[in-house]
């Protein structure tokens, strides 16, 4: 069964989506991030997704406060991206409380960086965030790309032990549209010793279905959580059988 990681984007200390990485076209809702991590808690999710929007844009940590306060009163793992640009700051991300460092903009600008951090860390701890627009990746909070694709990275990386990795299609990220389930069968294949996390268009417990029939292991939900359209006891049920 395909594992559901409920994701929590912060902006300000508060819980946002954005339509295509776009921060111009920012929604904020009234729950704070504690309080929807205890709500995915208390349905039986193993892991919580949560993206420093702030700190992806400056690049360097800006909520580590929020991810202390989840931390220490949620049971789950955190795994946490958005402005991990040096060592200092992915050492301040373990110390506030996350149990896996989403890294992005590092890996495909300073990819020596994040060669030592998976040696030093381990792959266990770190995942790669490859953010694809137009076929490439996008880095710096999803404001530039490089000239790199996710399928460059990836074979980079699994010489040094990558196991997770996160790829987002940003053309479908807060679009509820579904998911580029054709790009996500063809990386599991081409990789099948990674687990490759779907994140981008989930609109429906549909989407789930079809991409565990698909046979993909984790997938990213956020805006449809926010929207109801699927809803926390849709969760639960799920997660009572992963």
């Amino acid at each position: 069964m395909i594992e559901i990681v409920p994701a929590i984007d912060i902006i300000d200390g508060k819980c946002v989506r954005l339509s295509k990485g776009d921060y111009d076209q920012k929604k904020v809702y009234d729950a704070s991030p504690l309080d929807m991590a205890k709500s995915y808690f208390d349905c039986g999710v193993k892991r919580i997704h949560m993206v420093d929007l702030d700190g992806a844009k400056i690049s360097a940590p800006a909520n580590l406060k929020v991810l202390e306060q989840v931390a220490s009163q949620v049971s789950c793992e955190i795994e946490w991206g958005g402005g991990i640009s040096s060592s200092e700051a992915l050492g301040s991300v373990f110390d506030a409380g996350a149990s896996n460092a989403v890294v992005g903009s590092v890996a495909a600008l300073k990819p020596e960086l994040f060669e030592l951090w998976l040696d030093s860390f381990g792959a266990s701890k770190m995942v790669l965030g490859a953010d694809v627009k137009n076929g490439l990746i996008a880095v710096k909070g999803w404001l530039e790309t490089a000239q790199l694709s996710i399928d460059d990275l990836v074979s980079r990386f699994l010489k040094r032990g990558l196991s997770q990795v996160i790829c987002t299609e940003i053309s479908r990220d807060g679009m509820l549209q579904g998911p580029a389930d054709e790009l996500y069968v063809r990386l599991q294949s081409a990789f099948p010793e990674v687990i490759f996390t779907v994140s981008g268009g989930i609109s429906s417990m549909a989407d789930i279905e079809r991409l565990n029939g698909l046979g993909l292991k984790k997938v990213i939900v956020g805006k449809a959580i926010y929207e109801n359209r699927i809803t926390l006891k849709d969760i639960e049920r799920w997660s009572l059988n992963v």
